[in-house]
């Protein structure tokens, strides 16, 4: 070995011991009789100190040390004459009697300190170096400590790891799949996994009635700071359950996870919404509930009257904003451009402000007297000194305004604190929607989603009414997993099929060896996935998932660091029998 000690072990009770110590020079310090140097390495850091009137060549040696040399040093552990209370190791320094350079270093393109000096793209290319950053460091130690908690609670329920292929089919259905070309078969693709869906529902028909997998997912699709095109998945099913029992053991799952890694515990069952009130409450299927200001329709009362935006829509939407009635014209016209931004895409903003003196003040006076004012300040529990913004246009998008519009003044107001955490169940989401451009239906979650009981009779004479035995988990407006219970019957599968625009053959291609599968005895069964990335960066305290993978890519996809994608040989081509034709991008 080439250490005795990591550089966070030695203490004040190992004093006069001889170590070795191995490690990345942080700093060093030249008070000219004496040199100091700062021994890193993933454990903390340990103070070197070289005395000229001890050895005037180790001092002088460990002058010439750049930073991120890595060094050996063998010494003997002293008590500090001035301690750093700030440090574990800050009791002790080492007297170094032996100094070996095992590598010289480049200087670092940027510090390797907790804030750094170094741009996310730079950092990026030099992810090897980042990585030894505190910060990122604590995140992937905190990742491995998630992943350890998961497993150790599933296999206490009797949960097995599987683990399934990642070279699969193709199929058509959800995000765009990530292809790898078979040059056994040539002109034959295989797909990679946008998640083991059909794989663990085999693995129920087989009898292996409580699976997990820590897995790795594959989507081709556009990228944000919660998206990677491969991302991690703790991805659960169960057989011979119903939706309470899921939802009862990966709650537990999320409970004991808090608990174990950041001393939370929650007294209570996570709260439960269905998808029809969070959108009418909060324009989410995800909402933020750690604050109030909640959407009101205000159909009734505005429309008719003469106010042609407001008579012509679907939906007139408002939120109360409390205490911003003081709110100047520069702030009101900010947030109107705020949006009309393309992100958001509403035409405008409609305003009332909810005066002291009881009086109103809107962008639409001419339209409204203070009666009618009043009555949407009633409507939305607004009081003197409170302000109305208000949106209108059709429903699904006015509600996604909204929502984004209320999730924006919750930030302003600092109503979203951190350190609250507020979990919800949003349940019986719309087993199907309606795709005006294919003008078909797909499915919410995926064609695998059982419908439920009570509205089976609708799957031929309603369709876009029936509910799905889906449920997502949503904590502090992000949705960290999801899942259903999954049809088990060749047949209804057969008819959710055809709903979604297959013909017989086309579903007979792309999944028949599960419809086969499932005439040889398919339990009961459902699970979920929960997003294990979202889930670290959630337990983080940030919004991107970037710093708690290793090596991740950057929003085009591109890993900076390897330089990948990259173009291939045209000998590897060839074996592949692919003829590269690049069209040019809309």
């Amino acid at each position: 070995m080439y250490r005795t000690h990591t550089n966070g072990a030695l203490r004040i009770e190992n004093v006069n011991q001889e170590v070795t110590l191995c490690g990345w020079v942080q700093r060093s310090k030249d008070l000219g009789g004496m040199a100091f140097v700062d021994l890193r390495d993933r454990y903390g850091i340990t103070q070197l100190a070289f005395n000229n009137d001890v050895s005037a060549e180790l001092c002088e040696q460990a002058k010439k040390l750049g930073r991120e040399f890595v060094i050996q040093a063998k010494g003997i552990v002293t008590e500090r004459s001035s301690k750093n209370k700030n440090m574990p190791t800050g009791e002790i320094e080492i007297n170094v009697t032996e100094l070996t350079v095992l590598k010289e270093a480049k200087l670092p393109p940027f510090t390797i300190e907790d804030e750094t000096d170094g741009g996310e793209e730079l950092r990026m290319q030099y992810r090897f170096l980042d990585l030894r950053r505190n910060p990122l460091k604590n995140n992937m130690i905190l990742r491995h400590k998630m992943g350890l908690a998961a497993r150790t609670y599933l296999d206490s329920l009797d949960f097995i790891e599987v683990e399934t292929p990642y070279l699969i089919k193709s199929t058509p259905e959800g995000a765009r799949d990530f292809v790898v070309p078979s040059r056994m078969n040539p002109g034959e693709f295989y797909a990679l996994p946008q998640s083991p869906q059909t794989f663990k529902q085999l693995l129920m028909v087989s009898g292996y009635d409580r699976y997990y997998q820590i897995v790795k997912c594959f989507r081709d699709e556009d990228l944000r700071a919660d998206r990677q095109p491969e991302f991690t998945q703790i991805d659960c099913e169960m057989a011979f359950v119903d939706q309470e029992d899921i939802l009862n053991t990966f709650e537990g799952l999320i409970k004991n996870l808090f608990k174990e890694l950041k001393g939370v515990s929650f007294s209570e069952d996570f709260p439960r919404m269905t998808y029809a009130d969070a959108m009418e409450r909060y324009g989410s299927d995800k909402p933020d509930i750690r604050f109030g200001m909640e959407l009101n329709n205000l159909n009734a009362l505005t429309q008719n009257k003469g106010f042609a935006i407001f008579d012509s829509a679907e939906l007139v939407v408002g939120i109360c904003a409390e205490g911003c009635a003081a709110y100047s014209r520069k702030q009101l016209d900010k947030l109107t451009d705020w949006v009309r931004r393309p992100q958001i895409g509403a035409k405008g903003l409609v305003y009332v402000k909810f005066n002291e003196d009881g009086s109103f003040k809107s962008s639409v006076d001419k339209f409204y007297s203070q009666e009618d004012l009043k009555a949407w300040a009633d409507q939305c529990g607004a009081i003197a000194g409170d302000l109305l913004l208000i949106l209108s246009g059709d429903k699904s998008k006015v509600q996604t305004q909204m929502s984004e519009l209320r999730l924006h003044m919750g930030t302003e107001l600092d109503l979203r604190d951190p350190n609250v955490i507020k979990p919800l169940w949003v349940m019986d989401f719309p087993l199907l929607e309606w795709d005006e451009n294919s003008e078909r239906f797909h499915a919410m979650h995926h064609p695998f989603t059982s419908p439920k009981k009570e509205d089976f009779d609708k799957l031929d004479s309603a369709p876009g009414e029936v509910r799905a035995n889906a449920y997502d988990l949503a904590i502090n407006g992000v949705e960290v997993g999801g899942g259903s219970i999954r049809i088990h019957d060749k047949d209804i599968q057969s008819r959710m099929f055809d709903l979604l625009g297959f013909t017989k053959e086309e579903a007979e291609a792309q999944f028949g060896f599960l419809m086969n599968a499932f005439e040889y005895g398919a339990p009961p069964h459902g699970g979920l996935a929960f997003g294990f990335d979202r889930l670290c960066s959630l337990f983080g305290g940030q919004e991107s998932i970037r710093d708690f993978i290793a090596f991740p890519k950057n929003n085009s996809g591109r890993d900076m660091m390897i330089d990948a994608p990259s173009p291939i040989d045209s000998v590897q081509l060839k074996e592949l029998s692919l003829d590269v034709n690049i069209m040019e991008k809309i």
